[in-house]
């Protein structure tokens, strides 16, 4: 007699379908970073999404398990991921507009159901089950033990929970502490660590004519009030990132780069302004954003200003974005959460100081207030977001508030178009140009995506602009922009996609622009935007160009010096040099024979070898 009381046998699994893919998907997400280092987008994190689709296509239609591991799985593994975002640190937690922690956790959680259904296939539904659950929690466990110091190149970069950020060991010096922003006040020095130098660097004496001349401290005022500023403002004085009148030797092998000093800093992506002996910059140390001023010569401080204010978001990190304006005896800082300061340049008083946002009544924009100061006559132009917002230079007084448009992360500038002066800016809608007058609207032209570079002017005054989406930079497009009778005219003359900017500038020269086309450097012809060459890795990195030499001094992403040809027959680097540690974004700046590196952990000066008379 037949025992109907006997368990009908399990199905066995189909699993040779699962084994694939997931080899396919850990050869993605492992190899492609190694293989394509430079690519635009995060091939590793896309190729480990996809993976991951398709094991739950596989588990789902094709796995043979039993319905209750099918569903019960789906439903364990979005459990863990919401589990996840409520234990992971915030850093992960808010990274990638809120989405990161259940991207990351994804591919693993997929990887994790495979090797249990490989495992446990022989095992009783009891113990598989069980297990599944701890195979899953396994899977996830890990991320609520990292945080992230934001995104680096195409993805994130990822440290131990407890391990202590650059800011808090600089914040853990007791000397190191913020000012209060009621002791704005030098020329007594503020303690701070002492000056660092690397093992084994070369170092140079403290700068002495004709690089730089250092400025005795009771004659900091009136030096201050009577120099020209070498460097007033960021990108320059004319914000394109040009060097003039410095020819440096460019044979780094035999004569590299000398570091005259290296101090911690706190996070921003501030640049510098430079006049004579002084620079000045901005950055975050705990719940202050701190405006300060230190001498080129030696790195120490000068004076410290400081707002009890603190901006953070979980892609870029903490501090100032922004980069300060030298203009006469003040400098014009607008901070991350929109605080705009008007100070003494010798002493950090604060002569007015203004709240933008409220000004203008705009939120603070996801990755904070961006816009360096425009100094403009006698005003200050700032872009609160989209928004131009002008203020009196004597008294901080609203002169003006422009049209409001969308978010961006770009820096008014001047420039003539047609004849005419006006501010330009690319905001959405794509590029604005308004009267400096009164803020109102020349001429706009359309580009959907917004921008954070800077737009760039050729020599027959076209402008050169660009977009961006999400993943990087869509192109860079040139406009014709005329004055009519009454009215202006925009003509699209191209668009072109062998330059994209993103967050890294670019420059115009001798009838050619040099940038990053993504993580790769690319030159285009400006006749009509065909691209010339494309070649270097530096990741998210900055550039100046020295125009008097053909010369492209990179900053790369990783903290290394280049030296590059600006010409456009083909990418040639010429030399390299480490000069900081940890991920620079930041802007170089280059005053005579001294550059100014910085980011947020580090800042240092180098002095270049200069080209030889007799060469």
């Amino acid at each position: 007699m037949t025992n109907t009381h006997e368990p009908t046998p399990r199905i066995p699994l189909r699993l040779w379908p699962a084994v694939v893919i997931a080899i396919i998907q850990l050869l993605v997400m492992f190899g492609a970073p190694v293989v394509v280092p430079d690519a635009d987008l995060p091939i590793g994190m896309i190729g480990g999404i996809v993976g991951a689709l398709a094991i739950v296509v596989w588990w789902v239609l094709f796995s043979r398990a039993a319905w209750v591991e099918r569903v019960g799985a789906i439903v364990l593994m979005i459990v863990a991921a919401l589990t996840a975002r409520a234990v992971a640190h915030e850093s992960i937690a808010g990274a990638g507009q809120g989405i990161l922690i259940y991207i990351l956790p994804t591919p693993y959680l997929a990887l994790a159901l495979v090797a249990w259904a490989v495992a446990t296939r022989h095992l009783q539904d009891g113990v598989r089950r069980t297990s599944l659950v701890a195979a899953i929690l396994l899977a996830v466990a890990p991320f609520a033990l990292l945080r992230t110091a934001g995104i680096r190149g195409s993805g994130s970069e990822f440290h131990w929970r407890w391990t202590p950020t650059p800011e808090q060991l600089l914040l853990a010096n007791a000397s190191a502490a913020p000012l209060g922003s009621a002791l704005s006040a030098p020329p007594a020095l503020p303690a701070a660590p002492a000056v660092v130098v690397t093992p084994g660097a070369q170092t140079a004496a403290p700068l002495s004519a004709p690089s730089i001349a250092r400025t005795a401290p009771d004659a900091v005022e009136t030096r201050v009030a009577e120099t020209k500023a070498e460097w007033p403002g960021f990108r320059g004085p004319d914000r394109d990132g040009i060097v003039r009148g410095v020819r440096i030797n460019t044979d780094w092998s035999a004569s590299p780069p000398v570091q005259i000093w290296r101090r911690p800093i706190g996070p921003g992506w501030s640049s510098f302004s430079v006049r004579g002996d002084l620079l000045y910059t901005q950055e975050q140390r705990g719940d202050h954003e701190i405006v300060a001023c230190y001498r080129v010569s030696t790195g120490e401080p000068v004076w410290m200003h400081s707002d009890p204010v603190r901006f953070w978001e979980s892609n870029g990190g903490a501090g100032p974005r922004a980069t300060p304006t030298i203009s006469h005896d003040r400098v014009y800082a607008f901070g991350a959460t929109g605080m705009l300061n008007a100070l003494d340049a010798a002493t950090g008083k604060v002569a007015w100081s203004r709240n933008a946002a409220s000004d203008t009544k705009r939120n603070v924009e996801m990755w904070g207030f961006s816009s360096s100061p425009l100094v403009l006559d006698d005003m200050v132009i700032i872009a609160v977001s989209g928004t131009l917002a002008a203020y009196d230079l004597a008294t901080g007084k609203p002169r003006w508030v422009g049209p409001q448009h969308g978010g961006t992360y770009s820096s008014p500038m001047l420039a003539t178009i047609d004849g005419v002066a006006q501010v330009l800016l690319l905001s959405p809608p794509g590029a604005i140009g308004v009267a400096p007058a009164d803020g109102a609207l020349l001429w706009q032209h359309v580009w959907d995506g917004g921008a954070i570079t800077q737009p760039a002017l050729t020599a027959d005054g076209d402008i050169l602009i660009n977009a961006m989406a999400m993943t990087g930079g869509l192109g860079v497009r040139r406009l014709k922009v005329t004055h009519g009778t009454g009215e202006w005219t925009v003509e699209e003359r191209w668009t072109s996609n062998g330059l994209k900017p993103y967050f890294n500038d670019f420059v115009v020269h001798e009838g050619h622009a040099f940038g990053f086309d993504g993580n790769i450097l690319s030159c285009i012809d400006l006749e009509d935007g065909k691209r010339k060459w494309k070649g270097g890795r530096y990741g998210n990195g900055q550039l100046v160009l020295l125009a008097d030499q053909d010369l492209l001094l990179v900053s790369s992403e990783e903290g290394e010096l280049a030296l590059v040809s600006a010409t456009p027959d083909k990418f040639t680097e010429i030399a390299r040099f480490p000069a900081l540690n940890g991920k620079t974004w930041n802007h170089p700046v280059l005053v005579g024979d001294v550059l100014l590196v910085r980011n947020g952990e580090e800042m240092a000066a180098f002095r270049l070898p200069l080209e030889s008379r007799t060469r």
